[in-house]
């Protein structure tokens, strides 16, 4: 991720490849005991790693990553996990406590962010901002955009990959 943050995509590619294999195997894990489908376990790691993506700004790179990828991995799947009706095994109120409160005031990044967005093409920003701003599943983004999940999918990698590109050249 050090090397990602610097500039070098093929680092980046094969940081989020590793944390996806890592990531995989906790959701799953996760998924399971909250009674969900198995299923279930893709779209909250596409989640996890769109957030890691909105978020790598904020891991300290003086630390090790892990435990950072941890707490994201953890807030993102606890709230897929109670969106989609499951059982999180954690009360609301500690998680609540852990997550920062909304700003008044949109912050600069916030809005770089909308900027970006409306830069992508149209499928593009549908799809990115179906998942990953309205926090639907897969399935439910494809039935409102009436479109494949596949076609979802390559629509939203390929708008993350312009918008970390976008990023980078900004940078």
């Amino acid at each position: 991720m050090r090397l990602a943050i610097a500039g070098d995509s093929g680092a980046y590619e094969r940081c989020l490849r590793d944390m996806t294999a890592v990531l995989r195997v906790g959701v799953r894990r996760a998924v399971t005991r909250a009674g969900l489908a198995a299923g279930e376990a893709e779209d909250i790691v596409q989640e996890i790693l769109l957030a890691v993506h909105l978020k790598r700004h904020t891991w300290d790179t003086t630390r090790p990553i892990g435990p950072w990828l941890q707490a994201v991995a953890r807030h993102k799947t606890i709230d897929a996990i109670r969106r989609r009706g499951g059982r999180s095994g954690v009360p609301l109120d500690d998680v609540v406590e852990t997550l920062p409160a909304p700003s008044e005031e949109p912050t600069i990044r916030e809005t770089e962010l909308v900027r970006a967005l409306d830069s992508l093409p149209p499928g593009e920003r549908a799809a990115v901002t179906a998942i990953a701003l309205d926090g639907a599943s897969f399935a439910e983004a494809a039935v409102r955009l009436g479109t494949t999940e596949g076609a979802l999918r390559v629509a939203l990698h390929r708008g993350l990959a312009r918008l970390a590109r976008t990023a980078h050249e900004r940078t």
